[in-house]
């Protein structure tokens, strides 16, 4: 597997309830893109990941997005990676807070544009339960309307598309066994109002821009995270040559 250098900076976005890395002592126990930063690195590639709110509205995690990128390569454009609510924190940024010039490439992983069933299915029933408990911690919660279907209509009339910006999309497709029981409620009702799906995105969702690939799996494996029931089971598979193939594209096209 060859991975090319773009000339331009790879800002990696996490999703919903995500983070950086975890580290003990200095030492790096998990990335979010698990194994992924190394190999781009390795390339010659310059990998920036920021930190934003795990369960902050897009607005807000759009706004850490764009201070992070403007104070980490200020003048340079760059090309964005990003999972799940990433891509709608990312697209709300080079929409509607004029980062459009400072982005040359958006791809998005399993990002719900047109929002997740489940998300409707969690706010109506559990509003009631945990909001109260989320206050009482100061815990922000507003991700979680944000990514409901009419909430994500709403979105789409307001963040349109860049010109000068390039936009891809990956999804996810699982298969809904049950040997995952992690995946078993969320599949079942993204496949019953939406078909195919990740386990918590729709492929109809998912798909957005100029080419949409399709990548089999559940929606933490479109950020390599290992399973080790797919390992069993023999449908594991390292993601970083898809990685790699999302980079080519980009070199190919000049970038």
């Amino acid at each position: 597997m060859i991975i090319p250098k773009l000339r331009a900076p790879i800002v990696l976005v996490h999703g919903l309830m995500g983070f950086n890395k975890v580290q003990v002592a200095g030492v790096t126990l998990l990335d979010y893109f698990r194994g992924i930063p190394p190999i781009i690195t390795a390339a010659g590639n310059r990998v920036l990941i920021p930190t934003l709110s795990p369960t902050g509205g897009i607005a807000d995690r759009a706004k850490q997005l764009k201070d992070f990128i403007v104070a980490h390569s200020p003048t340079e454009p760059v090309h964005i990676i990003a999972h799940s609510m990433g891509g709608l924190d990312a697209r709300y940024m080079t929409s509607c807070l004029d980062m459009g010039p400072k982005v040359l490439t958006l791809t998005t992983l399993g990002t719900p544009h047109k929002g997740t069933s489940f998300a409707d299915w969690g706010v109506e029933r559990f509003e009631r339960l945990l909001k109260p408990c989320l206050d009482t911690l100061g815990m922000p919660y507003q991700a979680f309307y944000d990514l409901t279907r009419p909430n994500c209509k709403a979105f789409n009339e307001k963040a349109v598309d860049v010109p000068t910006v390039r936009y891809f999309s990956v999804s996810g497709k699982h298969d809904g066994n049950i040997l995952h029981p992690e995946w078993l409620l969320p599949f079942s009702i993204v496949a019953r109002h939406e078909g195919d799906n990740d386990g918590i995105v729709s492929i109809a969702s998912a798909q957005y821009g100029e080419i949409c690939d399709v990548w089999e799996g559940d929606h933490v494996m479109l950020v390599n995270w290992f399973n080790p029931i797919h390992h069993f089971r023999g449908i594991w598979r390292d993601r970083a040559p898809q990685y790699g193939a999302i980079l080519r594209r980009l070199h190919d096209l000049g970038y």
